[in-house]
């Protein structure tokens, strides 16, 4: 059996799971796309604002809505191996990544064709293309007949959203439909990886981590070395998940390790720890950390606190992508 085959048959199981009623919803928001609107809708990294990713007109509607420069790329989602080929040009790399990881939280940076318009890709000459692992976004692309364009679906510059109510509270007023499929299960964003070259370029780590990578290639991956390949990925080159309440990363906070959580916030400061309690064994690990920590920064707001100190991650696993959220949320001061 091909390894598209294989891919193929796994989207086609994940969309059979649907509900009746989140197969109605999805008809109705992969119309909605067709159209040129705009639909906000899960993944298993955090909650995309979707539009069809080959109209101009449809993206503009995506950088206007969140606010975001219109220099910064977005990535096309799409339900097969056959729709990439025909946004990107695919390579043996490309191959073996994809049979690894897709369905998954993996996006692969390559070569556009002419097919993918200048503003989705931010005016460069490449794109990044990945098959989300959920069955809401599948169902989207699938009926639509559509690559998807979908960065998080939140105002540029905030916390990812990982539930639909933060999608409704902070956008919803802008958008048709926002469909609710629930708390992600990750919590950070793909992974981002150039292979346009012989070098293996790690552009954003996420959900599948350097080393998950390195052992399905067998060779190294490198971090970038240019702006030229920085541009390449979103969510690189501004500041991102800010919360409003000022966040500063400390080495190591005893006090947050006697604490024996993850998250302590009151009224006053609000602690991120990454230290594993001595006393006792706690139930989460870095996985669970990830999926809460923009919800939690959230949180954090709401409760009025006056500062956020968060221990900064080992880069190590997904270590790697906390570190980048958490340097990138923190205040310049």
């Amino acid at each position: 059996m091909s390894n598209c085959k294989l891919v193929n048959d796994k989207v086609e199981k994940l969309i059979a799971s649907l509900t009746p009623e989140l197969q109605e919803l999805t008809d109705r928001g992969a119309k909605i796309i067709s159209d040129g609107g705009l639909v906000a809708f899960p993944t298993e990294t955090v909650y995309g604002l979707g539009a069809n990713a080959l109209s101009e007109s449809a993206v503009a509607e995506i950088y206007k809505t969140k606010g975001r420069p219109s220099d910064n790329p977005l990535i096309l989602h799409v339900s097969s191996i056959d729709m990439a080929e025909k946004l990107v040009k695919w390579n043996e790399k490309a191959e073996k990544l994809a049979e690894a990881f897709w369905p998954g939280a993996l996006s692969l940076v390559l070569p556009a064709r002419d097919i993918v318009p200048s503003k989705t890709r931010g005016g460069l000459a490449t794109a990044a293309v990945r098959m989300p692992n959920n069955a809401i976004a599948l169902a989207l692309i699938k009926k639509s007949s559509l690559p998807i364009a979908a960065p998080s679906a939140n105002i540029s510059g905030r916390p990812s959203p990982t539930e639909a109510s933060i999608v409704t509270s902070e956008i919803g007023d802008k958008i048709p439909l926002v469909i609710d499929g629930g708390q992600t299960i990750f919590g950070v964003e793909s992974t981002v990886i150039d292979i346009t070259t012989e070098r293996v370029v790690l552009l954003r780590a996420g959900g599948v981590s350097k080393e998950e990578i390195e052992a399905t290639l067998g060779e190294k991956v490198f971090a970038p070395q240019t702006e030229s390949e920085v541009r390449r990925s979103p969510g690189t080159r501004y500041r991102h998940y800010a919360p409003l309440v000022p966040l500063f990363l400390v080495e190591q906070d005893e006090e947050i390790a006697e604490s024996k959580k993850w998250f302590w916030i009151g009224t006053k400061e609000a602690r991120f720890s990454l230290t594993k309690p001595l006393a006792e064994k706690i139930c989460l690990d870095y996985n669970e950390y990830a999926r809460e920590l923009f919800k939690t920064l959230r949180e954090a707001e709401k409760v009025g606190a006056e500062i956020i100190y968060a221990e900064k991650p080992t880069e190590v696993g997904i270590g790697l992508a906390l570190q980048d959220r958490l340097v990138r949320a923190a205040s310049k001061r």
